[in-house]
């Protein structure tokens, strides 16, 4: 199966097991993301969740040759309904990151509430490159994070960067080794998961206190733009590039 989930000990994890594509994402898994983050916000006997890849990739973004026969086009694609069921969590969300954390696999963790990354972990957000525009409330979150400039930096230009710039950003609470980055993401889910349920809660509402329905309208904002431009032709000539194996040109686009 190309995700995995289990719950031990208080602690739900979700595993991207597809490594033969660098943990690519599709559709369908998508789908069991989405269903996991519920069914884990559902469980009573769960604390506390963790999301993480392998030592070698977090995950590469999207999937292009799926995402171009299936594109999400309605608000109940797979995409956006895991997109939704990460400001959805009332349970801390913990991540582990090694490897290429590209497009999603960055503003995913904007949601997260701890943030670990292997020395190998390389960071992007291409979507300008692809002719397309920024997904998960990433441009609300990323410029609160980091402020406009270093966001805006990352969000026009598109370029990969490290896990210490990650750090030193707030993106990231520590740099581990690559193989030791999921251990101690665990480690800590389990301290979290042994503190009382109703505290950590309470201190994550507190934290996101007027954030919610931000976050809501601006995925919404987002999504409406992102489909649109998925069948306009910048995109069409970035994703028949990347296909290609070539350069696109946008000169001649407005």
């Amino acid at each position: 199966m190309d995700v995995l989930t289990k719950v031990a000990d208080g602690v739900a994890t979700i595993v991207l097991n597809r490594p033969a594509k660098k943990n690519a994402l599709t559709a369908p898994m998508y789908q069991a993301m989405a269903d996991a983050l519920r069914a884990a916000e559902a469980d009573a006997a769960v604390r506390c969740i963790v999301i993480h890849g392998s030592a070698e990739a977090f995950t590469a973004g999207n999937d292009l040759e799926d995402f171009l026969n299936d594109p999400p086009l309605g608000d109940d694609a797979p995409v956006f309904r895991f997109l939704t069921a990460l400001p959805a969590c009332t349970k801390p969300l913990v991540a582990a990151v090694a490897g290429p954390a590209i497009g999603v696999g960055t503003t995913m963790l904007l949601h997260c509430d701890l943030v670990y990354a292997g020395e190998n972990a390389r960071f992007a957000l291409p979507f300008a490159q692809l002719g397309l525009c920024p997904e998960a409330a990433s441009s609300l979150l990323l410029p609160m994070a980091v402020g406009h400039l270093r966001a805006a930096e990352k969000l026009l230009l598109g370029e990969p960067f490290g896990a210490e710039e990650a750090r030193e950003m707030g993106l990231v609470n520590k740099v581990l080794p690559a193989g030791e980055v999921v251990d101690h993401a665990l480690a800590q889910a389990g301290k979290l998961a042994r503190l009382p349920a109703s505290s950590l809660r309470a201190t994550k509402r507190l934290m996101r206190a007027g954030l919610d329905a931000a976050i809501v309208q601006r995925m919404h904002e987002e999504g409406a733009e992102f489909r649109a431009m998925l069948t306009a032709p910048a995109a069409r000539e970035a994703f028949s590039a990347f296909l290609g194996k070539r350069k696109p040109d946008f000169t001649k686009l407005a």
